[in-house]
């Protein structure tokens, strides 16, 4: 789960838990206003049933003034409008309880043909106090919507951040992250820019160094087999022909893996079909022999990558179960979008891992010329495409699997 939706998710059960207290407060301050108001409109009742009774204006308007009770004019338009809470009978006549449309509690004494509408004034300061409890949590409510934007406004580049820093580490070095003003993570963005052109530049040099070095490598190898061909045959010349051919391998393979560490942000991808790759693999390993290879094929399907590159790295699979295989033929097996080059051996000490560390050896690769590099590249090859490299032994076969699943 990501932050923002945690963050989102949290803003959600505070901002609901508010609201809750909100209508509870709201309730419970109501009924018990309603419940004040009701104990102090019956007992009052019983005092102004009696002067209305004796007939005593007098009294009755010092008894309205002592029990803070306003006496309203036009009754009956205000009576239309409001709605009856409370009803009792006595022998003095009939007490009701009603609430108007403004929500204010009303009491109405019926007394023979009389009858009297009058409201307890105090209860408007009980409303206000409940008006005022009502709008701070509402401001509670709005301050919480406002950090939760201005929360979400200083996590936001996060995400720019974050998708840099991946398009960085896929091998684009040439980007770079926009500033985000003058605070942290300004600061932040200050810094990566600088690592990374440092980093761009380290790299590019030693690309730079590699390639030229390889380059210049071709020329006097390519001069060193011509002279040897020259030469007429000694004891000496096959060591020669070994050394110089292991110079120029070593030298073609850290050139792949310099291109390839340079140029796989760029794969050119196409769709074929498994024998097309297949085909592609075995014409650049150039076995002369067509029977030191079994071929079995129970389902073709098509790939979507870079035919390319991943010739070059089954065609080094190819190589290795050929170098390394104690028994002739290897097989390359094709069923269930996997493509399987399987050798017989005894079964690898290590896991996988540690065969694709550059130049690492298992122990039968003694006497073997190699160095170790080519399941290094595909590696490379196949973690950019989002493909699998699997090996597995079993049975006296040594199994290297790339599956497109």
């Amino acid at each position: 789960m990501s932050i923002f939706t945690k963050l989102f998710l949290l803003f959600l059960v505070s901002l609901s838990l508010m609201l809750f207290v909100s209508r509870e407060t709201s309730q419970l301050t109501q009924t018990k206003i309603e419940m004040l108001l009701k104990e102090k409109y019956l007992q009052a009742s019983t005092d102004l049933f009696r002067d209305l009774a004796n007939n005593d204006p007098t009294a009755l308007k010092k008894r309205l003034q002592t029990f803070d009770f306003e006496v309203l004019s036009e009754p009956q338009s205000v009576l239309e409008h409001s709605k009856s809470i409370y009803e009792k009978s006595s022998s003095f006549g009939e007490v009701k309880i009603l609430m108007d449309a403004k929500g204010r509690y009303l009491l109405l004494l019926s007394y023979l043909d009389e009858s009297l509408l009058v409201r307890d004034q105090t209860q408007d300061e009980s409303f206000l106090h409940q008006d005022v409890v009502t709008y701070l949590i509402f401001a509670d409510i709005f301050v919480l919507v406002i950090i939760f934007l201005l929360i979400l406004k200083l996590l936001f580049p996060l995400k720019e951040i974050s998708s840099t820093l991946q398009i960085f580490g896929e091998g684009a070095l040439h980007v770079r992250m926009k500033r985000f003003g003058s605070n942290e993570l300004g600061k932040l963005s200050d810094t990566f820019n600088a690592m990374a052109s440092n980093i761009e530049a380290l790299i590019l040099s030693r690309q730079r160094l590699l390639r030229d070095i390889g380059h210049e490598l071709r020329t006097p190898l390519a001069k060193s087999k011509l002279a040897l061909e020259m030469l007429g045959e000694g004891k000496y010349q096959q060591s020669l022909k070994k050394a110089i051919s292991q110079i120029d391998e070593l030298t073609k393979e850290l050139l792949d893996i310099e291109r390839l560490n340079a140029n796989m942000e760029q794969l050119n991808l196409t769709r074929f079909n498994a024998e097309t790759l297949i085909s592609e693999s075995l014409s650049r390993a150039l076995i002369e022999d067509e029977s030191l290879v079994e071929l079995h094929i129970e389902d073709s399907f098509e790939i979507k990558g870079d035919l390319n590159y991943l010739s070059i790295a089954l065609k080094n699979l190819i190589d290795n179960a050929l170098k390394y295989g104690i028994q002739k033929p290897i097989v390359i097996e094709v069923k269930e979008r996997t493509i399987s080059v399987k050798s017989r051996g005894e079964a690898l000490e290590h896991a996988l891992e540690y065969y694709c560390e550059p130049f690492a050896q298992g122990d039968d690769a003694r006497g073997v010329e190699g160095f170790g590099l080519g399941l290094s590249i595909v590696k490379k090859i196949v973690q950019k495409h989002g493909f699998r490299f699997d090996l597995t032994c079993k049975e006296g076969w040594n199994s290297f699997s790339l599956r497109f699943a």
